[in-house]
């Protein structure tokens, strides 16, 4: 078992317990790993998406470079 995936429950808090847990396993990218694992992509589809992203990513930085319109 990997470190970390456990929670003690103390005084019967299982809510904050139930936190901890959700924060310790996002932190660990464990429920993106199970659900990258659901299906299998291919590895032209990863390219595609991994390069689409990136296109985003580039077209949202010069929109942030761009002066304002003139409102005149």
């Amino acid at each position: 078992m990997r470190k970390g995936r456990r929670v003690i429950v103390t005084d019967g808090n299982v809510e904050k317990a139930l936190r901890k847990f959700k924060k310790k396993i996002t932190e660990q990218n464990l429920l993106q790993e199970v659900r990258d694992r659901q299906e299998f992509v291919k590895p032209t589809v990863k390219r595609k998406v991994a390069k689409s992203q990136a296109k985003n990513r580039w077209q949202k930085h010069l929109r942030s470079q761009s002066l304002p319109p003139k409102l005149y």
